[in-house]
């Protein structure tokens, strides 16, 4: 049975070639709203972090109509520390839109998700988004994108794909570069003639895919997927089962069902084959899991998700300042948090730490690591987490460390620094081409060579560089790689920091904290420019004396300081120190707090 009216399709793209916005469009072009009606921009991103920072974190389901047709849209991260939520998410679709800037071209994450789709033998529509960009190059990044099809061993029909001109913000498609056109209907012509609607044995046992998880306090889990056979019914008895774990496979019953409707979600009866529906009232239910009928129990294959590279220890916060800022606070907090996020998250790994109050948490990369601690700290919890390590692998005896490629795009009179860097952190040159008035390098280097560096790009090329990065392949270790020549600042004793204090230390390097902060034995205030750690007193007080000088009561001139976003905490850290994070307050801090024992600990590895 082929169900033409319905089609499921995911829109994929780079980071910031403009997906959700034109998501928005597409939703507003299939009447979805009221001409008067008042709307946000980016409707799909609902989280407050993906808001702020202008990036997609989550994939998201939504649904329009057009000639009487249901078109099902998924709408995807760019970035690739989330391409994990690309690769399941494919599943439960038929075709997907590739979309591609009209200035930039294809970038690293366009290569990676469309080597993702052509694997699983998906029908493609090729959208040239921003073509009312100044610098848009109509004519060229088409060609372009038929070299990485070609360069990917797309099929012949993939290679046949449509190609739509776009302009997303102003919500106009057309089939040829020279016009903009005034709607998007050239674009749902082409996704109604070429993806496949969906098709199935309408008669046959149910049998659904669960290729999201999605979780709500009142109803708990709630599994998204697409009905692969048969009917599924509300209140139905099935069996929940694995393809990767015969373990699984116990009776339940569906006591929830929901259509997606638009951006709500509609309770619906029952769901035919292609349709993608929300099921509640399974226990126990994760993402790669098969619902099947009670009678004829057949697991259904899941797409092996990319193994994470890196790993962080997040742990109890045990500062002199703990439990001040947060509501939750201990290691139960914790475990409850990290492991639920594991079941939504695939490309999230979470283990006991070598400590009981203590977790492994293995991800993509510092992002996406990142964006888990920053929602964490929004929930009211309180931790410490430690530097970034990479995940080793061992390959035919071999000790092999993960190696990303690296794209960069910088002015021409930059290129000398970029290059420099690179080489202290084991970087190798690839390809090196002019791309305009810019130069265009490719490095593979270490994924650790990499920790730290993004700011330090940004400073070196005056913010005009653009680096992308993509993982490559494991390869032998590389060794010792430099990524910090600075030490740290510590303060030397608890207590409120002065005007003084912080005057008389910031000759040694730059600042952390202001007058009137309070800090303690331990915390890293400020980065020592000589490269040894120093400690210093920003607590210290001018003692009054009866002696009048020339000078003696000028105002202290202090240096602005520096302040941390939880990225570039990770990105400064040394192996020795950690982040404090709470609701309130981000903090560095040594690993031994007291001076005396640091010290000790450190002449003892100096001798062993």
């Amino acid at each position: 049975m082929k169900r033409e009216n319905l089609r499921n399709i995911a829109i994929i793209a780079h980071v910031d070639h403009g997906k959700t916005t034109l998501v928005d469009e597409m939703l507003k072009f299939g009447g979805l709203f009221r001409e008067n009606q008042e709307l946000q921009e980016r409707m799909m991103d609902s989280n407050d972090l993906e808001r702020e920072r202008g990036i997609t974190i989550l994939a998201k389901n939504t649904s329009t109509f057009y000639k009487d047709c249901k078109i099902n849209i998924v709408d995807t991260p760019g970035h690739a520390d989330f391409s994990g939520e690309v690769e399941r998410i494919l599943k439960m679709v038929d075709g997907v839109l590739l979309l591609v800037d009209a200035a930039e071209g294809p970038m690293p994450q366009t290569r990676f998700v469309l080597q993702k789709a052509i694997e699983m033998n998906l029908r493609i529509v090729v959208v040239i988004n921003k073509i009312d960009k100044p610098d848009a190059r109509v004519y060229e990044v088409p060609d372009e994108v038929l070299e990485l099809l070609l360069d990917l061993n797309a099929t012949t029909e993939q290679l046949d794909s449509p190609v739509i001109y776009c302009s997303g913000r102003n919500g106009t498609a057309s089939i040829t570069p020279d016009q903009q056109g005034t709607n998007l209907a050239p674009l749902f012509d082409a996704i109604l003639e070429t993806i496949p609607a969906p098709e199935g044995d309408a008669e046959g046992p149910a049998q659904m895919l669960v290729s999201s998880v999605d979780y709500n306090d009142y109803v708990g889990k709630i599994a998204i997927g697409k009905v692969e056979r048969g009917t599924l019914a509300l209140k139905q008895e099935v069996v929940l089962c694995d393809y990767h774990n015969s373990e699984v496979g116990k009776k339940c019953r569906i006591s929830a069902m929901f259509t997606i409707d638009g951006l709500n979600r509609v309770p619906c009866e029952k769901a035919d084959v292609g349709d993608i529906v929300c099921v509640s009232g399974i226990e126990g239910i994760n993402i790669g899991n098969t619902i099947c009928d009670a009678l004829c129990v057949e697991p259904l294959p899941f797409v092996k998700i990319g193994e994470p590279t890196m790993e962080m220890t997040f742990a109890v916060n045990t500062s002199p300042f703990a439990g001040q800022d947060g509501k939750y606070v201990t290691s139960r907090h914790l475990r409850e948090y990290l492991f639920k996020e594991a079941m939504k998250d695939m490309s999230l790994r979470v283990t006991e730490g070598t400590t009981t109050d203590s977790f492994n948490v293995c991800g993509r990369g510092e992002m996406h690591l990142s964006i888990l601690m920053e929602n964490m700290r929004r929930a009211g919890y309180e931790f410490t987490v430690s530097t970034p390590r990479i995940i080793y692998k061992e390959i035919d005896g071999v000790k092999c460390e993960p190696i990303d490629r690296c794209y960069i795009d910088v002015p021409k009179e930059f290129v000398s620094a970029v290059m420099e860097k690179m080489g202290y952190r084991k970087g190798e040159l690839c390809e090196m081409k002019p791309k305009g008035e810019r130069m265009h390098l490719e490095f593979l280097i270490p994924t650790r060579g990499l920790f730290g560096y993004k700011t330090e790009f940004l400073t070196d090329t005056k913010g005009e560089g653009i680096l992308n990065t993509a993982f490559d392949s494991y390869q032998p270790e590389k060794g010792v790689v430099t990524k910090r020549f600075t030490g740290s600042l510590i303060a030397y004793e608890e207590g409120e920091c002065t005007s003084y204090g912080i005057y008389n230390s910031q000759d040694r390097g730059p600042m952390f904290v202001v007058p009137a902060e309070r800090v303690y034995g331990g915390e890293v205030v400020g980065i020592s420019t000589k490269g040894d750690d120093i400690v210093v007193n920003v607590c210290k007080k001018k003692h009054l004396t009866a002696v009048r000088s020339s000078g003696a009561d000028e105002a202290l001139r202090l240096i602005p300081v520096i302040k941390f976003s939880l990225e570039e905490a990770l990105e400064f850290i040394a192996d020795d120190e950690l982040i404090e994070v709470t609701p309130k307050s981000i903090r560095i801090r040594k690993r031994i707090l007291d001076n005396a024992t640091r010290m000790k600990e450190k002449m003892r590895e100096i001798k062993g």
